[in-house]
């Protein structure tokens, strides 16, 4: 029975990019199927599948929410995901949980890089695909422009499975090409009623049921034989086309229709449990035996020993969190222990809960390929993996997003800044594209992500799950000073106040040591000029001093100093004493040794499209960058520099617009290069002024 069980099981995601009414088309399939009472609008913030208070407020899918439906005995969870490219890590991570998506496409053929990104990670992940034009009454719908799409810019094989009746404003149905039956709207608020094909039609929708005969004959050599030979193909032959074509990824049916007025939706549950496979279908996953290392499987079956892929964590500071997994062999049960072999660490699960938006509903158990969670795990993150312990595996972890954007986050408050740390590190634990730190020069609180979008809606979470308000600003830039010339100066310090005084004599020298040589301190006293116990109070002087620069107040590095001569007083002289000589002797060596402004230089890689690749190039040098090198990479072209950090902080935007979207970019840290004169002048007013800005608020 639990063999059946699994046939009859589908876990479908909705993807696309953003504004084509993925969030829209999952209300309408669940209402149709009867999983709700009504159909929730996502513009007046009722959507059952946009239930995050920041999506009711941006009528956006941030996130993905899942709910499941019964459709022809079947048991069908969907997830709706995010398709605007700041919220697409999530997406991207949902997608290793699914047995099949349904792509969402725009009536306009107005495909973005949003489609092509999510398109290519269902390949990466071999899952199947539908594709659902919406929309199709809205003015210069065109089923042909979409399709046109699919097949030229995500080189995908499509197979028409409906044809529009009416177009645009008069579209009011679709013929299902399989069935011959035409599913019409005959006023507003009706459900679509089944009639015949019209007859004004009937030349039309034969072309096309022979043009969907073709595509689907095209993929299996005895289809084509049979249809060369008979000029056409049975309806139990196209259907059985239409699943195996689907199922081997050969090609991609394509329903059209406009969900708000269910118009193709029925279809479209059908077409999910008909074409797309169910977890037994799929091939053993792979993993690690984490004892041996050695390549392990596990069968997608409920036989088999349990193992789940952990790939969403939900962190709420009232109810807890809650751990969202794909179950990939045996059946999780609750109340039992499971082992995290991605931790080495034992959890104890309680219910497990199918998740029906932003509810959850207990369930015995789960079987392959179903999604469920269970709440308050203690140890357990996203990209973990759970089994048991007496057959150990670990599975790949998700791909690493590097951020491509950064804000230094100010609270507004100064005692929140600690629980801002301990709040924004709770949130990366739910969206693992969020970095969060303190820059160790600056001290400021960096906020990274996938964009700005992104890191604004994080703050708007920061502040209604935590209590905490931030300001957003841009990073400083941690810049550096250093010298270019050896320079020696004595460092004298004398106090007389009545009693003891204070005496201090140092001679000492600077020079430059290569970049990134740090500093470097040389004791050369001989003879006793100055006694052994002061010279470490000469050191940390000297340490001190070099932290405040000279030029513009940032660090100085790559220093040697070295200690050669001085006098000490047998009375007067003490720690204090020459702690202060040694950093007055540093600063009056410095002073002479041509200071000088570093900046940190970035190693950047910029993956854009062939015909950007001039405009990226041109936009890099105006940055002060260095191009050495392009190379093809994936059908597109990627640029490695190096670029300064001040000039890439903002990056992001502006090569989305450069390349519509279509281009990514990482940088990481490579080295300091001296800052070019005509810029320290701009560095140290800067400097000064923020200096000037924090002694007004401190006072």
């Amino acid at each position: 029975m639990a063999g059946e069980d699994l046939q009859r099981i589908r876990s479908i995601g909705l993807i696309g990019q953003g504004d084509v009414g993925k969030t829209t088309l999952g209300e309408a399939l669940l209402f149709a199927a009867g999983a709700i009472p009504r159909m929730g609008r996502v513009d007046d913030g009722t959507a059952t599948l946009d239930f995050e208070p920041e999506e009711t407020k941006h009528q956006v899918s941030l996130s993905t929410a899942f709910h499941h439906l019964a459709w022809k005995k079947h048991d069908v969870t969907l997830a709706d995901t995010p398709g605007y490219a700041n919220f697409l890590p999530e997406t991207r991570a949902c997608l290793r949980a699914l047995t099949g998506a349904v792509l969402v496409l725009s009536p306009t053929g107005d495909l973005k890089v949003e489609a092509e990104r999510v398109s290519m990670w269902a390949r990466e992940e071999q899952l199947p695909l539908i594709a659902f034009v919406n929309r199709m009454d809205r003015e210069r719908a065109d089923l042909a422009s979409a399709v046109k799409d699919l097949a030229e810019t995500l080189g995908q094989k499509a197979a028409i499975v409906h044809h529009p009746i009416g177009r645009e404003g008069q579209f009011r149905g679709i013929v299902d090409l399989l069935t011959m039956k035409a599913h019409v709207v005959e006023g507003d608020g009706e459900k679509p009623k089944t009639i015949d094909v019209p007859a004004e039609l009937k030349d039309e929708v034969d072309a096309a049921r022979s043009a969907l005969m073709e595509a689907v004959a095209e993929t299996d050599d005895a289809l084509l034989e049979r249809y060369l030979e008979e000029g056409e193909l049975s309806p139990e032959e196209l259907g059985r086309g239409l699943i195996s074509g689907t199922r081997s990824r050969t090609l991609v049916p394509v329903l059209c229709g406009v969900a708000p007025r269910l118009i193709g939706v029925e279809s479209l549950l059908d077409a999910i449990v008909d074409y797309l496979p169910s977890p037994a279908e799929f091939p053993a996953v792979q993993g690690d035996d984490p004892k041996t290392g050695n390549t392990v499987e596990r069968p997608p079956s409920p036989e088999a020993p349990f193992s789940a892929f952990v790939f969403k964590t939900v962190v709420d500071p009232f109810v807890g969190k809650l751990t969202i997994f794909r179950v990939l062999s045996g059946k999780a049960v609750g109340d039992t222990a499971v082992y995290n072999s991605s931790r080495d660490v034992k959890e104890r699960f309680g219910p497990v809960l199918k998740l029906e938006g932003k509810k959850q509903q207990p369930v015995a158990q789960a079987l392959p390929g179903e999604i469920v969670a269970v709440a308050k795990l203690k140890e357990t993150m996203t990209g973990d993996t759970l089994c048991d312990e007496r057959a150990p595996i670990v599975y790949p972890g998700l791909p690493d997003f590097q951020p491509v954007i950064s804000f230094a986050v100010e609270p507004k408050s100064r005692a929140d800044e600690d629980k801002a740390i301990t709040s924004l590190k709770r949130l990366t634990e739910e969206d693992p594209s969020l970095l969060v730190g303190r820059d160790e020069q600056t001290r400021e609180i960096l906020l990274s992500g996938a964009g700005q979008s992104h890191i604004e809606v994080v703050v708007e979470r920061l502040k209604r799950k935590y209590n905490v308000e931030v300001v957003l600003k841009a990073p400083k830039v941690p810049y550096k000073e250093t010298i270019k010339g050896t320079a020696r100066a004595q460092g004298k310090y004398k106090k007389q106040t009545g009693g003891r005084g204070q005496y201090g004599d140092t001679w000492i020298q600077v020079e430059p040591l290569r970049r990134g040589g740090g500093f470097e301190f040389v004791n050369q006293i001989v003879g006793g000029s100055i006694p052994r116990q002061y010279i470490p109070a000469v050191e940390k002087g000297v340490r001190e001093a070099l932290t405040g620069g000279l030029v513009a107040g940032y660090p100085l590095v790559d220093v040697k100093v070295t200690l050669y001569d001085g006098s000490y007083h047998e009375v007067d002289s003490s720690e204090m004493s020459f702690k202060i000589a040694g950093s007055l002797g540093v600063k009056n060596a410095l002073q002479q040794a041509k200071p000088t402004v570093l900046e940190p230089i970035m190693n950047i890689e910029v993956t854009v499209p062939s015909e950007c690749v001039g405009d990226v190039i041109g936009d890099l040098n105006s940055r002060r960058g260095r191009v050495v090198g392009v190379e093809a990479k994936g059908g597109h072209e990627m640029i490695r520099g190096t670029v300064p950090m001040a000039e890439v902080l903002q990056y992001a935007p502006d090569l989305r617009s450069m390349t519509s979207g279509r281009g990514g970019f990482r940088v990481e840290f490579a080295h300091y290069e001296e800052l070019p004169p005509h810029l320290v002048d701009k560095v140290v007013k800067e400097s000064q002024a923020a200096k000037g800005g924090g002694e007004k608020e401190s006072k």
